[in-house]
């Protein structure tokens, strides 16, 4: 069988192989976004009312926010669409990204298309969510909070911008234990080495928080941080628990 073959007789792509390969689940990946876009498209506006609460709780009540050009409206619904789109269409899209790297996969190992897939959708979902609930409004309050001491006039455009900053960052960034843990199931990292590393990786998120946080604060980057350190311990129980075991031969070698 194919999952017993040393790794060199597995079947290998050429670099133009993978181009093409590339090429075609980009293709399938803009269309099922464009798919997601049609359909939020139509809810675009009561889209926008949920997403601008956050940020209406804190200002003074009354207070809406402005635009100062004409198109500016139409194209926020336009990009309201296409980020409600990439969250519809993440399911295709991560799907689309395992059959990019499953050529490179053992048989035993593909069998995690599906798992993949639910976990990966899911935790990009839950990142968002936890933007929208958690991180945005401590960004949200900060900065109406700072600027209290002056009239408000927040261009839709520009609060759109840093909202899908947040919530696209935080759904990438919650895709942290899945990568751990398939990196554990092929045998690129273990539980104990990513234990050894927890310091330099405490650094490296708190370095990651700073550059996707839109404020400066340490409360708002904690909000960030925080989070991120629980995924990578998560990652770590999940490398622990779905490690890759010994092969058969190597542990009668070891016995012997």
């Amino acid at each position: 069988m194919t999952e017993n073959l040393p790794e060199d007789d597995l079947p290998r792509m050429s670099f133009l192989e993978h181009l093409e390969e590339l090429r075609k689940r980009l293709t399938v990946s803009v269309i099922a976004v464009a798919a997601g876009f049609l359909v939020a498209w139509w809810k675009s506006q009561e889209i926008f009312r949920l997403l601008q609460k956050p940020v209406l709780d804190v200002l003074p009540k009354g207070t809406k926010l402005a635009y100062t050009q004409l198109t500016e409206p139409f194209m926020l619904y336009i990009n309201i669409a296409l980020l409600a789109g990439i969250f519809i269409a993440s399911p295709v899209i991560l799907y689309q990204v395992w059959l990019f790297v499953a050529p490179g996969l053992y048989r035993h190992e593909k069998r995690w298309a599906v798992p993949f897939v639910v976990f990966a959708a899911s935790f990009f979902v839950l990142g968002g969510y936890f933007g929208y609930k958690v991180a945005f409004p401590m960004v949200a309050k900060f900065l109406v909070t700072t600027g209290q001491d002056f009239t408000p006039v927040l261009k839709i455009d520009d609060y759109l911008d840093i909202l899908s900053k947040i919530l696209l960052g935080l759904g990438l960034v919650f895709q942290t234990p899945i990568v751990i843990f398939f990196l554990a199931r092929i045998g690129v990292v273990t539980e104990k080495w990513l234990l050894q590393k927890f310091r330099y990786a405490v650094l490296v998120i708190f370095i990651i928080a700073a550059l996707i946080t839109p404020t400066p604060d340490i409360p708002t980057q904690c909000a960030f941080a925080l989070p991120m350190i629980a995924l990578y311990l998560l990652g770590i129980l999940l490398a622990w628990i779905f490690k890759k075991k010994p092969e058969a031969g190597a542990a009668s070698d070891q016995a012997g």
